[in-house]
């Protein structure tokens, strides 16, 4: 539970930050703040499962996956915001904790994208093509697909802390990404210009495909910005509230 400064011991425990996690390194440098801190994966869930093992769960005081997502709903576009109810991966659920989640939406409610309430997807790689999605989309019922937050979310069931996700849709539902993109993400989570270039002279006809793309994420880019006040405003502002 967080409440404001008691001067005692309970009081202090309640200052741990909260982890934010994160798959590329624009989203890190956009979640960073007060009262955070954040973890990026380079979009290789393998490496963030070691990083989460490796990482302290007394030093914080709950979790949050935060980023962008490729879109299930074919209703939805590019910078919309997905705060999730559930993130499922198999056979495998975990529930958003609903007062973080609540105090997500009530912040996102002050900003101008659209902001919608649904399941997200976990994957260990990048689901590229259309077809792929309608199919996720009819498996899950989920709104969007990421490969951070299920293993966020597992996490923080195992150390019994308070989760939810903030994820805004890059990639629609109706659109494929170019193949080159799923293998551009250098170690450090940025992407790699100097091989989508390379790609680009294999595959001359995809720039079109690439172009669209690159809109599209930047158009996410710019909605998860509006986003960190949200996550501050909740975490900070609003508190994070959990029966642990």
């Amino acid at each position: 539970m967080i409440l404001g400064a008691r001067g005692d011991a309970a009081a202090d425990k309640d200052l741990r930050p909260v982890l934010i996690v994160t798959g590329l390194v624009q989203e890190a440098r956009i979640a960073e703040g007060p009262g955070l801190t954040v973890i990026c994966s380079s979009s290789d869930p393998k490496q963030l499962r070691r990083m989460m093992a490796s990482f302290d769960a007394s030093s914080i005081r709950g979790v949050i996956s935060f980023g962008v997502a490729g879109g299930l709903d074919p209703s939805l576009r590019s910078g919309d915001v997905v705060i999730a109810t559930e993130v499922m991966a198999g056979d495998r659920r975990w529930q958003s904790e609903t007062a973080l989640s609540d105090e997500l939406l009530r912040s996102a409610g002050l900003g101008r994208q659209r902001v919608v309430r649904g399941g997200l997807v976990g994957v260990e790689q990048v689901v590229a093509a259309r077809d792929s999605k309608a199919a996720l989309r009819v498996e899950t019922g989920a709104a969007a697909v990421d490969m951070e937050s299920h293993i966020a979310a597992d996490y923080a069931a195992a150390a019994k802390l308070p989760f939810a996700a903030l994820r805004v849709i890059s990639d629609p539902a109706t659109r494929s990404l170019p193949q080159m993109v799923s293998t551009a993400i250098k170690p450090n989570g940025d992407i790699d210009l100097k091989k989508v270039l390379r790609g680009l002279a294999r595959h001359p006809t995809s720039i079109r495909g690439l172009v669209s793309t690159g809109i599209d994420f930047n158009r996410a880019l710019r909605s998860l910005r509006g986003c960190r006040g949200f996550v501050l405003e909740a975490v900070i502002g609003g508190g994070l509230v959990a029966e642990l």
